[in-house]
C-alpha cells in the first residue's frame, strides 16, 4: 500500500510538470554559437479574436552583438518567420531603439548583452476554448564580434484557448513595460520637417507647449540603408523649443523618404520617458521658422549675434590679435594727425578686409560641411601646411618691424608715405591680417555664437560670421571716425618707431610658439625644416630691401625683387613639399600630468564607461594652437585649490587633445553643439548626471564655483 501511494504522488507531480511545460507562457531556451533566444508570452493563455503579444529575447554573449533592422554600415537585420495556426496573424516585429557601434570606418546599428524583440499576435475567433495551440517561429540573424556568423533557431510556444479573460505572466510584467519604453514613440506633439543642403540633411522638431525638458544629446537612426553616411558625425542642438539636427549624406544619394527615429538622451516627454521618436517625412519642407517656436522666434536668431558681436569685440584682446592691431592703432594716431579725413575711409576698408576674410573662412566650413567634413573654428591650425604658411608669414611681418625691409603693412607705407591708395591696400591687407592671426583664440561668447551658426541654414551661419566680423572691427570703425579719442595717445615722435620694433619682437614670439605646435603635430625634424626655410626668407627679406629700395636704380630693384621672389616661392615649395617627408607622428604631451592634475587622454569609450559607473568626470576640450587654452591651463588648473578639489572629489580628468585633426573629437565637440576649443565640461558624480559646460574662459574661482555646486552628484545644468 505504501509503493502505491509513493507511485500516485510521483505520477500526480509528473502530470503536473507535463502540462506545466505544455502551458508555459515562455519556450525552452535555444542557443547558436553566440546567442541564446526564447519566445515569451506576455500571457499565460489566450482568447479567441483577442490580440497578445510575444517577445523574442535574445541574450548575446560578452563582446557579440546582433543588428537593428538597418545594420548601418554593414550587418542584417534580425528576422522572425511565423507558422501559426489557421486565422492567426502575426504583425510586424517591433525592434527597440539600437546602439551606434562603431568600427572604423565603419559604423553599425545592433544590440549588446540582452534585448526583447516585440510581435503582436491575433488570435483566429474560430478557435474553441480549452483547445492547445502551438506558435511555431524560426528566428535568423547576424551575430558578429571580430568575425560575423549567421546565426538562427527554430522555437516552439504552447498556448491554451481560455473562455476567461487572459491573465498576465507576473514573472515577465516588468521586462514588458521596459520593452515597450524602448520602442519608438508616435503622436506625441512633436512637428517634424527636414530640407536637404548639397550633401547633408538638415531634421527640425518643434516642441509641443507643454514639454519643458532638456533632450540632452539627439541621434538620427534612418530605417533605409543609403540615406546617410553613417560613418560621419551628426550635430544637434536644441534651444528655445527648437530642436536642429544635421546629418550628412552620401556622395551620390538619391532623394529618398526621410524615415528613421530621433534618440534623445533624456526622453521626448520628460525624463524616464521613451527615448526613442520615429519620424517620417516624405517630401522636403521648409525648416520650421523660428519665429513659429512660441518660446524664442527671432529672438533666439537675435540673442546668437549679440553673442558673436560681443565675442568679436572681446577678440581684440587675445594674446594673438594684440601685436597686429597696435599697429593699426598706431596706424589712426598718424592719421589723426595728418589727414583726419581719410581715418575714416580707412576704418571702413579695414572692416572691409576682416568683413571678407571672414565670409571666406565662413563659406570653406560651410562648403566641407556641405561635403560631409566635420570641421570648427581654427580648423586651419590642424594642418602642418598653414602653419608654415603662417610661420613664414609672421616671421617675414616681424622682420619687417625691424627694417629688414618694408612691406605694405608695415607702419610707414600702411597709412602714409605711399599715399591713400597704397594707404587703403594695406588697411585691407590688415584686417585679412587681424583675421589670420585671430583664428588661434576662441574669445567669450564664440563658442555658444559658432556652434549654433553651423547647425543652422547657411544664411544664419554667415550672418553670424557677419556679426563676429563686425565686433571685431568695431572698435577701430569708432576709432577712425572720431579721431578725438586717440587724444590720449601720445603725439607720433620715436616712441612709434620703438614700438613698431617691440611689436616685431611679439610677432616673432608668436612664431616659435607656431613651431611648437608645429612640432607638436610633425615632430622635431619638421621644426628644423622650417627653421633653416625661414634663414632663406630673412635672406630674401634682406636682399629685397639692401638692394629693392627706391634709393637704388631700376635694374638693382628688379634683379633683387625677381632674386626675392623665386627664393621665397621655390623655399615655401620645398619646406612644404617635405612636410610628408620628413613629418613624425609625434606623442601630444597636453594630456600629460600637468599642473599637478593626472590627465589622461580622451576615449568615448572611457567615458562611456566612467559615466556607466557614475564617476565624476572633467573634460577639458584644447589644443595646442589655441592661446585661449593655454592661459586657461595656466590660470585655473594651477591653482593648489583647484587641484585639491580635484583630488577630493576623486574627479577623473580627461583630456581631449585637438591640436591635430580628430574626427572623434570633433565630433564629441558637436554632441556639446560645439564646433571650437576651449570647452569644459564636468560631470558630477551619479550614473545619469547631466554635463556642466563652464565658459571659455576660466580662472580657479569658476572652475571651484562649479565643482562645489554640482560635486555632489546633482543633476543640475549651467
Amino acid at each position: 500500500m505504501y509503493r502505491i501511494n509513493k507511485i500516485a504522488v510521483l505520477l500526480f507531480f509528473l502530470i503536473s510538470f507535463s502540462t506545466t511545460v505544455l502551458y508555459s507562457a515562455e519556450s525552452s531556451i535555444k542557443r547558436s554559437e553566440n546567442v541564446e533566444a526564447q519566445l515569451i508570452s506576455e500571457v499565460n493563455s489566450i482568447q479567441p479574436g483577442k490580440s497578445f503579444t510575444i517577445a523574442l529575447r535574445m541574450k548575446m554573449d560578452d563582446h557579440w552583438h546582433t543588428y537593428w533592422r538597418n545594420g548601418g554600415d554593414s550587418g542584417l537585420p534580425t528576422e522572425i518567420e511565423w507558422t501559426l495556426p489557421d486565422g492567426f496573424e502575426a504583425g510586424e516585429m517591433k525592434y527597440p531603439f539600437p546602439e551606434k557601434i562603431d568600427t572604423p570606418p565603419l559604423v553599425t546599428y545592433g544590440y549588446h548583452d540582452q534585448i526583447f524583440l516585440l510581435t503582436e499576435i491575433t488570435v483566429s475567433e474560430n478557435i474553441k476554448p480549452g483547445e492547445v495551440v502551438n506558435l511555431i517561429a524560426r528566428a535568423d540573424w547576424l551575430e558578429c564580434d571580430e568575425v560575423c556568423i549567421p546565426g538562427g533557431v527554430d522555437l516552439q510556444l504552447n498556448l491554451q484557448i481560455s473562455e476567461d479573460q487572459s491573465t498576465i505572466d507576473e514573472k515577465w510584467v516588468q521586462t514588458f513595460s521596459d520593452a515597450r519604453i524602448l520602442l519608438p514613440l508616435k503622436d506625441s506633439g512633436w512637428k517634424f520637417a527636414f530640407s536637404e543642403n548639397g550633401n547633408q540633411i538638415h531634421i527640425q522638431g518643434n516642441k509641443p507647449d507643454w514639454f519643458d525638458s532638456d533632450l540632452g544629446k539627439v541621434y538620427f537612426f534612418p530605417y533605409e540603408y543609403g540615406l546617410i553616411d553613417y560613418a560621419k558625425p551628426q550635430q544637434a542642438t536644441f534651444a528655445n523649443g527648437l530642436l536642429t539636427l544635421t546629418a550628412p549624406r552620401p556622395d551620390a544619394a538619391e532623394k529618398m523618404v526621410v524615415e528613421g527615429i530621433l534618440v534623445s538622451q533624456n526622453g521626448w516627454r520628460g525624463e524616464g520617458s521613451e527615448r526613442s521618436h520615429y519620424i517620417k517625412i516624405e517630401e522636403p519642407s521648409e525648416l520650421i521658422n523660428e519665429t513659429e517656436s512660441k518660446s524664442g522666434g527671432f529672438g533666439t536668431i537675435f540673442y546668437y549675434l549679440l553673442l558673436a558681436f560681443g565675442g568679436g569685440m572681446i577678440l581684440n584682446l587675445m594674446p594673438c590679435v594684440l601685436p597686429v592691431l597696435s599697429l593699426k592703432i598706431m596706424g589712426f594716431v598718424q592719421q589723426a594727425n595728418e589727414d583726419k579725413s581719410q581715418a575714416w575711409k580707412h576704418g571702413a576698408v579695414f572692416t572691409l578686409g576682416v568683413l571678407v576674410s571672414f565670409w571666406v573662412l565662413a563659406g570653406s566650413l560651410l562648403v566641407l560641411r556641405a561635403g560631409g567634413e566635420q570641421l570648427g573654428w581654427g580648423f586651419q591650425l590642424q594642418e602642418p601646411v598653414f602653419l608654415i604658411i603662417l610661420s613664414a608669414f609672421l616671421f617675414l611681418f616681424g622682420i619687417s618691424m625691424f627694417g629688414v625691409f618694408e612691406i605694405g603693412t608695415s607702419l610707414t607705407t600702411i597709412e602714409g608715405k605711399t599715399g591713400n591708395k597704397s594707404g587703403f591696400v594695406g588697411s585691407f591687407i590688415s584686417g585679412i591680417t587681424a583675421t589670420v592671426v585671430a583664428t588661434p583664440c576662441t574669445a567669450p561668447f564664440m563658442g555658444s555664437a559658432l556652434g549654433f551658426s553651423l547647425t543652422q541654414p547657411e544664411w544664419i551661419s554667415m550672418l553670424v560670421f557677419t556679426f563676429l566680423a563686425l565686433g571685431m572691427a568695431f572698435p577701430y570703425v569708432i576709432l577712425a571716425s572720431m579721431p578725438s579719442l586717440l587724444k590720449f595717445i601720445p603725439k607720433p615722435g620715436r616712441w612709434m618707431e620703438s614700438m613698431k620694433e617691440f611689436m616685431g619682437f611679439l610677432l616673432l614670439a608668436t612664431v616659435l610658439w607656431l613651431l611648437w605646435v608645429l612640432g607638436l603635430q610633425a615632430g622635431s625634424n619638421m621644426v628644423i625644416v622650417v627653421l633653416g626655410a625661414l634663414l632663406l626668407l630673412g635672406i630674401a627679406g634682406w636682399i629685397y630691401g639692401r638692394w629693392g629700395n627706391l634709393a637704388m636704380s631700376l635694374k638693382s630693384r628688379r634683379i633683387s625683387t625677381s632674386v626675392a621672389i623665386v627664393l621665397t616661392i621655390a623655399t615655401l615649395f620645398f619646406t612644404i613639399d617635405s612636410v610628408d617627408t620628413f613629418a613624425q607622428t609625434p606623442q601630444s604631451n597636453l594630456a600629460s600630468s600637468s599642473e599637478g592634475i593626472q590627465w589622461q587622454d580622451y576615449s568615448e569609450s572611457l567615458v562611456n564607461d566612467l559615466k556607466t559607473a557614475g564617476q565624476p568626470i572633467f573634460l577639458d576640450f584644447t589644443a595646442a594652437w589655441c592661446l585661449s587654452c593655454q592661459v586657461n591651463e595656466r590660470v585655473a588648473f594651477s591653482s593648489e585649490e583647484v587641484q585639491n578639489k580635484f583630488t577630493e572629489l576623486g574627479i577623473n580628468a580627461i583630456k581631449a587633445d585637438w591640436t591635430s585633426r580628430d574626427d572623434k573629437i570633433t565630433k564629441a565637440l558637436a554632441e556639446f553643439g560645439r564646433n571650437s576649443v576651449p570647452l569644459y565640461v564636468y560631470f558630477p558624480a551619479g550614473e545619469n548626471s547631466k554635463p556642466v559646460l563652464l565658459p571659455e574662459l576660466i580662472t580657479p574661482g569658476i572652475v571651484l564655483q562649479t565643482l562645489e555646486e554640482n560635486g555632489s552628484g546633482g543633476l543640475t545644468s549651467k
